[in-house]
C-alpha cells in the first residue's frame, strides 16, 4: 500500500442512540491520509452527532474509532485532540472580550508553551487571512470573520485529521472559493478532512469522496459522480438530479 493510501481514520459499527432516536446506527467507513472527504445528508441524519462523537464530545454506545492504530471511542477530548482530531464548530463561540489572537492562541497551548503558541496562534490566522485583525476584540468581528477564527483555533492544534462543520456557511461566492483554496493547501500540507456542509456545488467541488447519512445509517459512499447520481441519494436528500441544482 502506498502512502498516499494509507488509512488514517478507520470507523466501525458506531452506534448512539437518544432516548428513543437512533442518532447513529451501526456507522463504518475508512478515510486515507490526506483525503478530502464530504458528510452529507438531510437534516437530522446524524452528521453532527457523527463529528461530535468522533472528537470525544459524544460517546458511542458502541463501536471503535480508530486514529492511527489509537482507539479513540471513550477518550476525552482534549486527549482526542492532543492524538490529532479536532473539529471546528457550527455555532462559533469565541471569547468576545478577548483578542483574535488570544482566542486561537488558546488552541495552541495544547502542544506548545505560550510564546510558541502565540506564534503558531499568528502563522495559522495569517493562513485564513486574518492576521491583520489578530489584536482586535473577537466580539467586534463579522460572522464569516468568527467563522474563520473557528477554523484557525482548530488548525493551531496541529491536527492530522481536521473535521469542518458547515464553515461555510454564511459565506459569499468569493470568500467561499478562498476556503476551498484552503482546504486544498491544508491537504497538500498533510491534513486529512471531513466535511459537513450544505453548499452542494461546493462540497461536490472539493471532495474526493462524498458519503450520504440518513436516518443515521450511512447511505452511500462514493465519489461525487457516484453519489450526485445514485438514485437512493437523490430520493432521501438531493430530491432530483444534481444536474438541475447547477
Amino acid at each position: 500500500m502506498t502512502a498516499e493510501a494509507m488509512t488514517v481514520l478507520d470507523i466501525r459499527g458506531i452506534s448512539r442512540r437518544f432516548g428513543g432516536l437512533q442518532a447513529l446506527s451501526g456507522v463504518s467507513f475508512s478515510v486515507n491520509k490526506g483525503e478530502i472527504v464530504g458528510v452529507i445528508g438531510p437534516n437530522g441524519a446524524g452528521k453532527t452527532t457523527l463529528f461530535s462523537t468522533l472528537v470525544g464530545l459524544i460517546r458511542p454506545d458502541s463501536g471503535t474509532i480508530t486514529l492511527d492504530g489509537k482507539n479513540l471511542a471513550g477518550l476525552k477530548p482534549h486527549r482526542v485532540a492532543a492524538l490529532g482530531m479536532t473539529k471546528t464548530f457550527q455555532n462559533v463561540a469565541l471569547f468576545a472580550e478577548s483578542s483574535v489572537l488570544d482566542n486561537v492562541l488558546t488552541a495552541g497551548l495544547l502542544r506548545h508553551g505560550v510564546e510558541a503558541a502565540r506564534s503558531e496562534a499568528l502563522n495559522c490566522l495569517d493562513r485564513v487571512g486574518l492576521r491583520a485583525v489578530a489584536h482586535k476584540q473577537a466580539g467586534d468581528l463579522s460572522f464569516p470573520e468568527r467563522a474563520r477564527v473557528e477554523l484557525a483555533r482548530a488548525l493551531c492544534t496541529a491536527p492530522k485529521v481536521l473535521l469542518l462543520d458547515e464553515v461555510m456557511a454564511a459565506l459569499n461566492h468569493s470568500e467561499m472559493q478562498e476556503i476551498m483554496a484552503l482546504i486544498r493547501s491544508l491537504r497538500r500540507d498533510g491534513v486529512t478532512l471531513l466535511i459537513v456542509e450544505h453548499h452542494m456545488r461546493a462540497i461536490m467541488n472539493v471532495c474526493d469522496r462524498i458519503m450520504v447519512l440518513n436516518f443515521g445509517r450511512l447511505l452511500a459512499d462514493g465519489t461525487p459522480e457516484q453519489v450526485a447520481h445514485d438514485p437512493e441519494v437523490i430520493e432521501a436528500y438531493l430530491g432530483r438530479s444534481l444536474e438541475k441544482r447547477r
